[in-house]
């Protein structure tokens, strides 16, 4: 089963969007341009969804799989 990683090569700030692309095998520009329209959507609360995953989603390097 894979687990849910940030990014550590594919990252442009903190490397979800990059994580989570990997995750389901999508292109992470998919991931990221959903996350922009998001942003103007939902008045910031898209902001705070990538802070808390920030958070909670660990680094690729911060555990031995």
């Amino acid at each position: 089963m894979k687990k849910l990683v940030r990014s550590s090569r594919n990252r442009i700030i903190t490397g979800v969007c990059g994580g989570i692309g990997k995750h389901f095998n999508i292109d992470p520009i998919i991931i990221r341009t959903i996350a922009v329209i998001s942003l103007f959507i939902s008045m910031g609360v898209t902001v705070l969804v990538y802070l808390v995953l920030t958070m909670l989603v660990p680094s690729e390097g911060d555990f031995k799989s």
